[in-house]
């Protein structure tokens, strides 16, 4: 189930979290090939070990090993770790496909939803990899600069081979880091990407100055609505009520190093999301998963009142101050309508 001596991992994605997750890894004791499509970045990685662009304060280990060849990268690799943008994974897995290795374990650490086909990180996996490969979900409330620096975190693995997620829930733990299993695959994606859209809502109340109450019930109705898409798609209410759901909601809600937050502040203040966009390297995915979350409910026939605020406001048909007070305004409901 686990190794005895450790075989390389790869990590595919140089961003932050991507980086963040190789430095831990490399913790553990395993060497690690930290790919990246930028090869100005790969570069720098290599000659200077610092990750200047995402985690400017964070020295990679000598395990770490960054490179830009993702066939090099995949060689006897046991364990394959994909932490790009959600809008990248398809290409991403489409690329590793013809080198994979048979019986691989694939570590989807993306919290979004595919917004052409509106399916979940492991359904986009699934569906380009050889069946022989084992896809696990890393996901819950972890900042990628805390997890480099080694600070405590609990996440949350779940798949549909309980052997394959033993092994990442052995492999990947250390003093600072604990895995917690699950087998509710669907809903721990569904918690770890409505939480984003949840996270700009939360920045836009900060912004306004709407105060703690206000805060408390986006986290609190969030939740209740992120459960209700994720039952709806076959998840369990129990599940969003853990890491990956209420955990990560409130860490993202409410944590300065949010990026989705940040943004959900910058679009309070009355920047235009365009303008927000173009001023940050790092990817917010909230905005790419509030239209797909709603293409869904719609599907399903879910109601998603804060997602379908959020989506007009990103949008810019309507100021944010509006969207505030039509969700107030929503019809009475009782509390037990989750």
């Amino acid at each position: 189930m686990t190794d005895s001596i450790k075989s390389p991992a790869a990590v595919l994605g140089c961003g932050g979290w991507g980086t963040a997750l190789a430095v831990h890894l490399a913790s553990t004791g395993r060497p690690v090939r930290l790919w990246g499509r930028d090869p100005v970045l790969v570069s720098r990685l290599t000659e200077n070990r610092i990750n200047s662009v995402y985690l400017p304060d964070v020295v990679l280990p000598e395990l770490v090993l960054p490179m830009g060849s993702i066939r090099t990268a995949l060689s006897g690799a046991r364990y394959v770790v994909i932490a790009v943008p959600s809008h990248g994974v398809r290409d991403v897995v489409r690329q590793i496909a013809v080198y994979i290795e048979p019986d691989t374990t694939i570590i989807s650490a993306v919290k979004g939803i595919e917004e052409t086909t509106l399916l979940r990180m492991s359904e986009v996996i699934q569906e380009e990899v050889v069946a022989s490969c084992s896809i696990v979900v890393l996901s819950g409330p972890s900042f990628a600069a805390e997890v480099a620096r080694c600070l405590p975190t609990a996440v949350v693995v779940s798949g549909d081979s309980e052997d394959a997620v033993a092994s990442v829930q052995h492999d990947f733990r250390s003093p600072a880091f604990r895995l917690y299993a699950s087998r509710d695959t669907v809903g721990v994606e569904v918690g770890g990407a409505l939480k984003n859209v949840m996270a700009i809502a939360a920045g836009v109340v900060e912004a306004l100055g709407l105060g703690h109450n206000a805060l408390s019930a986006i986290i609190t109705r969030g939740l209740a609505e992120s459960t209700r898409l994720a039952c709806a798609m076959g998840g369990q209410r129990e599940t969003l009520a853990g890491l990956s759901g209420l955990g990560d909601l409130v860490l993202t809600c409410t944590g300065a190093l949010s990026r989705n937050r940040r943004l959900g502040i910058e679009l309070g203040q009355g920047l235009a999301l365009s303008d927000i966009l173009k001023a940050t390297r790092t990817v917010a995915e909230g905005v790419r998963t509030t239209q797909a979350a709603i293409d869904i409910g719609k599907r399903l026939g879910v109601e998603l009142p804060i997602t379908s605020q959020m989506a007009d406001v990103l949008a810019g048909r309507k100021l944010p101050n509006e969207a505030a007070e039509q969700l107030m305004l929503r019809r009475q409901r009782d509390e037990r309508d989750v």
